[in-house]
Parts: structure tokens; C-alpha cells; sequence
């Protein structure tokens, strides 16, 4: 509804100070003649604020999108840029040669919010609006989180209590979809499954990065308060606007039109955050070196070739020569798969081979060895982390293409045991794990990684506890369905997050790794 009161009916602020304003109001409103860039502003365009306003109800909040970056759609600049609350277009400044002031007047948008402090401003009027009916709209540009509200996450009245959206749809906060710009889905399900590791994820949503932080962790914080915010007009995120930094920072190594690897991403990224928090190479000096970090025990010994060696022997650690031992610092663990056979058999049980987990951690119980340019090495973890990253390598290159192996790999979701693979079990509070997030490939080529033709999916545990009432959320960019927990062994595991239990829960849900065929 627009104005109907008369121009000569209003009278100006120039009229209201020679009608004998006092000085203290004089004051007030002198101080409100500059915009936030210095531009002066004429003194009978300003209006002193309001409880509430005209023009308020040509607010659409369907066409508000803050996901994308903050720029003015006219001159591109990052710099006092306003949003229009009835069209949704970022514009600069609000002074009379700004961007947003030629819109307000040229398309009849008179309602724009300032995209860094919240405020909202009538346009070319220039006086600022308080009204209880924009805290919605300050909310899904900023959110805000306390500690109460973030401790009530993880727990299992979360999900008995959906959020609706402006269309009335229900959805999960923390379980919606991401926008797949072009190619970016192989970054998605890196978003979530780090989004849901408890420690990181209430770091981002307390945080209140004002100062001289990097500009993706801030970008990174702002996500994470988007898809976890209980109050969105659309039950979807897009990450646009935190893409964009990371293709800033990494030199375009990461692109949105470019399909990439999750692991190289997600390596990077983990990095970068660390750093970008003032991390150092001491253990516990971020959230991400004391959620991730642990320390690996890494011995190795020259292949020594003997003549009388035969053909199949494979070459092991002599004891009578010098092992050197190192022990270093990881933020995931490789996991190698066994090699898929060349040929099937008669009945056709190996079109897709399996292997279990055990089998393939056998890589870190200290005794495997494994033979590498000259050197034989073996593993064994010095120091579990709080969360396990595991990688398995499906991905093998040679001088004609990328090959990758179809073997599933079965795990237990919950009550997997690390203790054979830890020198000294008893120093760890608990070395029984419980799966958060799985990552899986799947591609149109069987043997051969597509590119093209590549899908990304993650698999979510949602909050609360375990047992048959536990749900499962499979997420592939805006496909958000619950799925059934024997689904998700069917999968091509790429990556895998996996949290230590706690000491107090050992005890009833049972510290032995569950057998994968009672699953």
C-alpha cells in the first residue's frame, strides 16, 4: 500500500525545524544526513524512525534469496550494498546518486535492508524502519544461535520438532538440500558431513566473526547458520556465495563448473581452516586439529632382495637391520582396497566383490606390510582422534585412464572397534566408534570413473540415540529423502566420519564390533 497522504500534507524536516524544533532533536537528525559511504543527503528526504511504517506490506518474502554474494547488481562492488525486500536485488548505497535510490524511484521499490547490519530503510525517503514484523526477514540473513538452542541438536527431540517453510513444507534444520550450481556436488556432501561432526558444527553456528578472520571461514560460518536455521522461507541452501571464496582462495583449483574429487576438497579444506583459525602445528591448536588430528606410527626398512628368494615371496621387515620409526600426524586415514578380480566366475559371484571392513583397516595393525618405491612400511596409530575421516582409494590412474574399484565394503553403523589398531588401547578413553556421515560414488562406467556422468551422495545419521528407531537421511543436492540403514552398505564408500562413543555409553551398547551380517 503506498502512501495517499498528500506531499503538502507532510511536512519536510526543513518545515519541522523552522517550526521550532528543539536543538537536541536538530541534532538527532543532522546526524542521520550522511549514508553509510559519506554521501550527503538532502535534509527534507530524511524522516525520523518509526515504530511502523508505510510500504511495509509491499515486502515479498518469497523473492528474498541471501545466498548468493553480496554485491550490487549495477556495480558489482561488495562495499554498503542493500538489499530490495520487494524484488530481492542487491543495489549500493541509499544516498541520492546510489544505485538503490534510482531503484526505489525508477521501479516503485520503496523497503531495503542494509545486507551487513540488519537495518531497514524506506527509500528515497531515506528514514529507517522498526518494526517487529522484518525480525523474520534479519533472522534468515543473519541467524543466531545460543547455547541452549545448540545443544538441543543432537539430540532426539530435534527431530520430532520440523520447521515449515514459507510454502508450509516441513523440513529437518541441518538436513536440507544444497544447490548443485553446475558441478558442485562432489563439494556438497563434503559440507554436510563436516556440518555434522558436533564439535565443528557449534563452533560455526556460536561464532560471531566480525574482525580480521578470513573471509572463507566467515563464509563457512554463514553457511553453516543457514542450513541449520529453523526458520527459512525456502527448505533449501545455496552455497554460492561460499564456493565463490573457495574458489578465490584455492586459485580456481576448486570450481563450481568443474567436477572434482571430495577427498582432495575436503584435504584442502580442513587445512585451510585450520590455518585461517590460527592453527599451528601443535596438536589441539584449532577446533579442526583437536576434533580431527591424530598420530600414526610409521616404520620403514630398505628391500633388501635375496638370491634365494623365490618368485612369490613377498619381502617382510628383517629384524636383524635397522627400522626406522616416525610417528606423524593425520587428519584422515587411506584405506586400500583389494583388487577386483580380472575374470568371473562360473556363478558369477564376484561381478561385485565385497570385503570387510577389519580386513581392509588391517593396514594399521602394525604387522601388515606393504612394499612402496624400495621401502617396506607398516602402520599403527599412536593416538585416535575424537572423529575418524577414512578414505577408501577407489581411484587408480594410468597412461590411459582413471580406474576405479567397484568393491563394496561392509561395515557395522555403529560399535566399530579400533583397539587392534592402537599401540596402547587402555591410554584412549574409548576406541569404539559410530558412523556420522558416508560419501558414495556412483558413475554410468563401471570400471572407469566418469566424470561426466558422476553422482555424489551422503549419507546423514540424525540426531539421538541408536537402536531400530535411529534414522538415516540420504542427501544429494536437493534430494532429501530418509532412507533405510540397509541401504546404505550398497554404496561405493568414498569417505567415511566416524565419532568416538562415549565412555558412559560403552558399557550398555557394547564395545565389540557388531557382526555385519546381523546388521
Amino acid at each position: 500500500m503506498h502512501d495517499t497522504t498528500p506531499t503538502e500534507e507532510r511536512p519536510s524536516k526543513r518545515a519541522r525545524l523552522e517550526d521550532g524544533t528543539s536543538t537536541a532533536r536538530v541534532g538527532a537528525d543532522t546526524a542521520e544526513l550522511t549514508d553509510d559511504e559519506g554521501i550527503e543527503i538532502a535534509p527534507d528526504t530524511v524522516e525520523e524512525a518509526k515504530a511502523s511504517d508505510l510500504y511495509l506490506d509491499t515486502i515479498k518474502r518469497a523473492a528474498l534469496d541471501f545466498d548468493f554474494e553480496k554485491v550490487c547488481s549495477v556495480s558489482l562492488t561488495n562495499i554498503n550494498v542493500y538489499g530490495c525486500l520487494v524484488c530481492g536485488k542487491y543495489f549500493q548505497g541509499r544516498g541520492r546518486k546510489s544505485h538503490a535510490y534510482a531503484h526505489s524511484i525508477h521501479d516503485d521499490h520503496h523497503v531495503f535492508i542494509n545486507l551487513e547490519t540488519c537495518k531497514v530503510y524506506v527509500l528515497p525517503d531515506g528514514y529507517l524502519v522498526s518494526d517487529p514484523s522484518l525480525e523474520d526477514i534479519s533472522y534468515v540473513l543473519a541467524p543466531k544461535f545460543t547455547s541452549t538452542a545448540v545443544a538441543t541438536l543432537s539430540s532426539p527431540a530435534h527431530l520430532t520438532r520440523p520447521s515449515y517453510d514459507l510454502a508450509s513444507n516441513p523440513y529437518v534444520p541441518g538436513y536440507i538440500g544444497l544447490n548443485n550450481i553446475k558441478r558442485n556436488d562432489h563439494m556438497n556432501v563434503v559440507i554436510h558431513s563436516l556440518l555434522h561432526v558436533a564439535p565443528l558444527r557449534d563452533y560455526l553456528l556460536l561464532s560471531n566473526f566480525k574482525g580480521k578472520e578470513s573471509e572463507l571461514l566467515k563464509r563457512f560460518s554463514a553457511l553453516a547458520k543457514k542450513v541449520w536455521n529453523p526458520r527459512l522461507f525456502k527448505s533449501q541452501v545455496s552455497p554460492h556465495e561460499f564456493l565463490q571464496e573457495v574458489n578465490r582462495a584455492s586459485a580456481g583449483k576448486f570450481r563450481l563448473e568443474q567436477q572434482g574429487d571430495p577427498v582432495e576438497f575436503l584435504g584442502w579444506l580442513l587445512n585451510r581452516l585450520h590455518r585461517d583459525m590460527g592453527g599451528t602445528k601443535k596438536k589441539n591448536s584449532s577446533i579442526i586439529f583437536g576434533t580431527f588430528q591424530g598420530e600414526l606410527r610409521v616404520e620403514t626398512q630398505q628391500v633388501l632382495v635375496r638370491p634365494d628368494a623365490g618368485e612369490d615371496e613377498r619381502p617382510n621387515f628383517d629384524i636383524d637391520r635397522d627400522i626406522k620409526s616416525t610417528v606423524s600426524p593425520f587428519l584422515f586415514l587411506s584405506v586400500d582396497l583389494p583388487p577386483p578380480p580380472l575374470f568371473q566366475d562360473s556363478v558369477e559371484k564376484n561381478i561385485i566383490p565385497q570385503v570387510g571392513i577389519h580386513s581392509v583397516l588391517a593396514k594399521y595393525d602394525g604387522v601388515t606390510t606393504q612394499e612402496s618405491a624400495g621401502q617396506l612400511r607398516r602402520y599403527k596409530c599412536q593416538r585416535l582422534p575424537q572423529y575418524i575421516i577414512l578414505h577408501f582409494k577407489r581411484f587408480t590412474k594410468n597412461v590411459f585412464v582413471e580406474e576405479k574399484n567397484p568393491t563394496i565394503v561392509n561395515f557395522p553403523l555403529r560399535g566399530l572397534d579400533f583397539r587392534e589398531f592402537v599401540d596402547v588401547p587402555a591410554s584412549h578413553p574409548s576406541t569404539t566408534y559410530d558412523l556420522v556421515a558416508n560419501v558414495t560414488h556412483e558413475s554410468v562406467a563401471g570400471t572407469t570413473r566418469d566424470k561426466e556422468n558422476t553422482v555424489w551422495k551422503v549419507h546423514l545419521r540424525a540426531a539421538g540415540g541408536g537402536g531400530e528407531n535411529e534414522k538415516w537421511f540420504m542427501i544429494q543436492d536437493l534430494i532429501v529423502e530418509e532412507t533405510r540403514k540397509e541401504m546404505i552398505f550398497l554404496g561405493e564408500s568414498v569417505l567415511q566420519i566416524w565419532e568416538r562413543r562415549q565412555v558412559e555409553s560403552q558399557g550398555s551398547a557394547g564395545s565389540k564390533p557388531m557382526d555385519v551380517d546381523s546388521r
